[in-house]
Order: structure tokens, then C-alpha cells, then sequence
């Protein structure tokens, strides 16, 4: 590992050490590391015409919407190349939440995401695409705190919590509550 010097702004820092103390950070470095990778792995996704990934499909849907079940199993049959597993989570008497993994070239995976995502009847979705290395022998080192997590938790008032996260849990870059 390198040692690196930097400057930045005071209000940035304020802002990064901020988010360290909330998300359980031991030290500067662990959070700009992960920063750095998170802007890395965006704007790799953002110019990411070609190439595999892998993806997490997460989505919010009325279960009783017209058909909506039916055309989503098609979806899935019709793709199922691009699908590892799904995980389906019954929220309340009206909502299901799918959180599905996605594996196959970016631009499929983007565009079947796309369209599961604008079925009538999904209220909520978002797509999380991450490249995979094509040439094993250049693939980066595996790094231990890598591995995404998912954690799903009832408060006291009897909503359920959903926590995605590419660090440990209280490092979470996403919750959902329902």
C-alpha cells in the first residue's frame, strides 16, 4: 500500500470526517479509500457501454396489480441468462420488494433492468452494476471488506428496514424503509 499526501478544502474534510464517525469508520483513510473506489466504480458504470458485470436489481411492486406477477416471471424466464437468484420479501398486504442478482454483458443487463423497472406497477427501482474483470490475470487482489451485504431489520414501530451494503452494515451506502 502507498502512502499518499492530498490537500483538501476544510469544508470537504468537515464533510468526509463526518461521514466517517457516522458510518463507523476507524480512520481517514478507510473512508477515502472507499470513496475512491465507489467514484471509480461509477464512472466506470457511467462509461461502461460493453464489458460484464454483475448487478443487483432491487425493486418495490404492487403484488395485485393487473398481470404485473405474470409479466415479471415472463421477464425473468426471457432473460434467464442474466439472472443468478432472487430474493422476494413481502412488505405489507399490498407491496413485494425483489432484490435480484444479474450477471452478463453491461448493455443486457442495463436494458433488462431498464424494462423490469418500468412495468406498470413497480413503484420503485434502482440498478447497481458493477464491472467484472474479462482478463483474470489482471483482476486486482481481493480485498476482505468487499463483500456486499443485505440486512433486513423491523423497528419498533413495525416498519422493516432494508439495508444494502458493500461494506459492514453500519457502513451501509443505502436503506430502504417501509
Amino acid at each position: 500500500m502507498q502512502r499518499i499526501t492530498i490537500t483538501i478544502e476544510d469544508d470537504l474534510l468537515a464533510e468526509i470526517d463526518a461521514a466517517a464517525k457516522d458510518r463507523g469508520y476507524q480512520n481517514r483513510s478507510e473512508i477515502i479509500r472507499d470513496l475512491a473506489r465507489a467514484g471509480l466504480q461509477q464512472g466506470a458504470q457511467d462509461a461502461m457501454p460493453s464489458g460484464q458485470c454483475v448487478a443487483a436489481l432491487v425493486y418495490v411492486y404492487d403484488h395485485a396489480a393487473r398481470d404485473l406477477s405474470k409479466r415479471l416471471v415472463q421477464n425473468f424466464h426471457g432473460h434467464h441468462d442474466l439472472s443468478l437468484a432472487t430474493l422476494h420479501v413481502h412488505l405489507d398486504d399490498d407491496s413485494c420488494m425483489e432484490v435480484t442478482a444479474l450477471k452478463g454483458p453491461s448493455g443486457d443487463v442495463q436494458h433488462f433492468a431498464d424494462h423490469i423497472i418500468a412495468e406498470r406497477g413497480v413503484r420503485y427501482g434502482r440498478v447497481v452494476m458493477i464491472p467484472t474483470a474479462t482478463d483474470k490475470k489482471t483482476r486486482p487482489a481481493p480485498r476482505a471488506r468487499s463483500s456486499a451485504r443485505l440486512k433486513c431489520g423491523s423497528r419498533l414501530d413495525g416498519r422493516l428496514n432494508v439495508f444494502l451494503s458493500a461494506e459492514p452494515i453500519n457502513g451501509g451506502i443505502g436503506c430502504l424503509s417501509f
